[in-house]
Formats: C-alpha cells, sequence, structure tokens
C-alpha cells in the first residue's frame, strides 16, 4: 500500500507535536514540518525529539534563505537528534519571497539549487574528516581548517526537493533522494505532467527518486463540509500567477480569483471564488470512503502521500477537527 506520511498542523509547538504523536501512533510514515509560518528545521526538531519511529522531513525548507553550510549543519544536527530519520526537504520559493522577505540572492534558481545541494552533501560527507570542503558555481563554499568534532549518525542525509516547473522538476530526478509536490497534485497532473518530467532528469543519472505527493485533506461525514472547509487552500495557490497551467480546467475561476487578489482580497479570503467540484478536483475532500478512494488513485504514481489539513481561512476549530480527522483516517487505512 502506499505510504501515508503526515504534516501537523498546531496553534502552539505543543499541540503540533502532540498531532504528531498522535499520527506516529497512527501508522503515519514520515512527518514533515513546512516552512512559512514556522522555522521548518526547529519544528522538525521538535518533530525528532517527541517521536521515535515516524520519520522526519522538512517539507519544504527554504534552500536559498540560508547559506548551504548552515543548511548542512541543521541536517546533521537532526539526524542526530531523530536517531538517522531525517530526510531534508528543500525548496526554492518565489523570487519575491527569497528577495523581499529574506534579502536573498534567487537567480539563477536550478543552477543555486543545485550547488547548494552538492555543498550540503559534501558538508555532511565530510565535516568530521576534517578535509578541505570547496565548490564553486552560483552558490560556492571554501572550507579549510575546519572540523566538525562530532561523529555523524550517516555520511548521506536522504535529499527531498520540491519542484513545479520542467527544469527544476528535471533537477529533482537528476539530483533528488525524493520529490515534494505543493498542496494540489491531482493525479492526472502526476502523471501526465510531473513523471515525465522527473524522468527526463533521472535519465541523465540512473536516479530513482521517491515521488512524495502533497494533498490538502478534509474528511467529514458530510462531504459538503470536507470540501467547503478545502476551498481556501485552493483559492489561495490559484490566486498565484505561477500555477496558471495547473487551473487549466478552471480557467475562468482561475481568472476570477487572480482578479480579486489583484484588487486586494487577502489571500486567506478566496474561498467563495472556489466552486464544491473545484474544490473536489484539487484536494482530497469529501467522506472517508471519497478520501480513501483519492489516495488510492495515486497507486503505481507516487511512493507517498503527504496528507495535511486545510488552513487557509479556516478558525482553529475548524483546522483542528480536520486534523484529527486526518489522524483517524491514516489509523483506518494503515
Amino acid at each position: 500500500m502506499i505510504r501515508l506520511d503526515f504534516q501537523p498542523w498546531g496553534e502552539s509547538l505543543t499541540e503540533l507535536t502532540d498531532a504528531a504523536r498522535r499520527a506516529e501512533d497512527a501508522g503515519a510514515g514520515v512527518l514533515w514540518a513546512a516552512e512559512l509560518h514556522r522555522s521548518a528545521p526547529v519544528t522538525a526538531a521538535a518533530l525528532a525529539a517527541t517521536t521515535t519511529r515516524a520519520g522526519v522531513g522538512t517539507g519544504i525548507a527554504l534552500a536559498f534563505a540560508r547559506s548551504p553550510m548552515l543548511t548542512a549543519l541543521s541536517a546533521l544536527d537532526l539526524d542526530e537528534l531523530s536517531g538517522g530519520r531525517f530526510r531534508l526537504g528543500l525548496g526554492t520559493g518565489v523570487r519575491r519571497l527569497i528577495g523581499d522577505w529574506h534579502g536573498m540572492p534567487f537567480d539563477p534558481p536550478v543552477a543555486r539549487l543545485r550547488d547548494t545541494v552538492a555543498i550540503v552533501r559534501a558538508v555532511v560527507a565530510g565535516a568530521y574528516a576534517g578535509e578541505p570542503i570547496e565548490h564553486t558555481g552560483e552558490a560556492s563554499i571554501a572550507v579549510r581548517g575546519w572540523r566538525r568534532p562530532y561523529p555523524p549518525v550517516r555520511e548521506r542525509i536522504p535529499v527531498y526537493l520540491a519542484a513545479m516547473g520542467p527544469a527544476m522538476t528535471a533537477l529533482a530526478g537528476e539530483i533528488g533522494d525524493g520529490w515534494l509536490s505543493h498542496e494540489l497534485c491531482p493525479p492526472a497532473h502526476l502523471a501526465d505532467t510531473i513523471l515525465p518530467m522527473l524522468r527526463k532528469g533521472s535519465a541523465r543519472t540512473g536516479r530513482t527518486p521517491e515521488v512524495v505527493v502533497s494533498a490538502c485533506c478534509s474528511v467529514d461525514a458530510d462531504a459538503a463540509v470536507a470540501r467547503d472547509r478545502a476551498r481556501g487552500v485552493v483559492g489561495f495557490y490559484a490566486s498565484v500567477q505561477t500555477y496558471v497551467d495547473l487551473f487549466a480546467e478552471y480557467a475562468d475561476e482561475h481568472t476570477a480569483i487572480v482578479a480579486a487578489r489583484r484588487e486586494g482580497r487577502a489571500a486567506e479570503a478566496l474561498a467563495e471564488f472556489v466552486p464544491a467540484p473545484m474544490a473536489a478536483a484539487y484536494t482530497l475532500s469529501g467522506t472517508r470512503d471519497d478520501v480513501a478512494a483519492g489516495i488510492a488513485r495515486y497507486d503505481g504514481l507516487a511512493d507517498a502521500v503527504k496528507l495535511s489539513p486545510p488552513t487557509h481561512g479556516l478558525a482553529p476549530a475548524q483546522i483542528r477537527a480536520a486534523q484529527n480527522a486526518i489522524i483517524d483516517l491514516i489509523r483506518e487505512l494503515v
């Protein structure tokens, strides 16, 4: 059966880690820490410290917001803290986020991410040896006369790359140990668009990266209630022009959402522009049987499905109810 992963939510880290423990007990394979309102490495550390069996990953950490060496050191610490359960998920973010929010260079993103991964792997493998660590490119490093005096749990930590476009997705296939989608990745999009790009990159090196689909998941005995909760997440992603191709089947709705956002509508307040069929098409939402059937459609396409509750435009009590239903579903299906 396809592995079921989980991305926990919490108003506090205490609530978040409690959800993670319950998901681990229910059978979740990997627990992923997001980065937007929290720091992914810090959240991953909390997950690693409060669980014992499930894998722990950053899903994702912003690759360009930190130096590659700091990312590598964080990965080594997290792998130690988790007892070798850590997976480093990296993504580029978008140009405005990296430049305006973090004040860091973004271009050229594909070459910069390639070099970042190479440096991270070099530091992870060589920090304990004390040999020079050098790499020159869009991201560079030159370390001499330094040795990390702690033996690593592993000399290689799996690196997962988040990607959507052709060049970045091919890079994930070429150099990644795994690929991560964002929250909206229907099976047809995965099969027809993403997997061919991954295979193009994989053909260059013979790698076969693990495919992890992320899915906004909302389960309720009343399918309409479940899908209503998921509409805000779809509206948020549809407001980003970068995702125009993803919403080709709902072009009119996408146009209306983009227009509303440009007119000043908050990103958290776009649910009203998303009809129920659109929510159902892009999320795993509905009754328990609806969602189980939706997960099954990824069999043969993905190695794992990462489930996360909807959050956009919802009160904490609604997010909490959605999260608890996901944990119950994982227990039933696993």
